[in-house]
């Protein structure tokens, strides 16, 4: 699924649709990055620059790595899982080129 599909998906959820993992939560607080941020990044992608889809244990579940944009050295990656749901399973702050990240994938 390219980006552009992948805004449109993440478009047809709602607030009440996110899950925060116990996981993810820890990691945005160690991080310092503000939860209702991230969930307005999913609901509103317009920083969504990247999305590739994982292998997944679950076949109910469909995996995805997501980057959103901030600035060329700062940018969230988040690991999400989507069934009914958006479950975000992983928050990560990428503070380096992230674009040079992506060249690697």
């Amino acid at each position: 699924m390219d980006v552009k599909e992948f805004k449109e998906k993440l478009k047809e959820y709602h607030k009440e649709d996110i899950i925060i993992t116990d996981h993810a939560g820890i990691q945005a607080m160690v991080r310092q990055i503000d939860e209702d941020e991230v969930i307005n990044n999913l609901l509103n992608p317009d920083k969504l620059v990247f999305v590739k889809e994982q292998e997944s244990r679950d076949s109910d579940l469909r995996k995805y790595d997501c980057y959103f944009a901030y600035s060329k050295l700062f940018a969230h990656k988040y690991i999400i899982t989507i069934n009914r749901k958006i479950i975000i399973v992983t928050i990560i702050a990428i503070n380096r080129d992230w674009q040079k990240i992506l060249e690697g994938k």
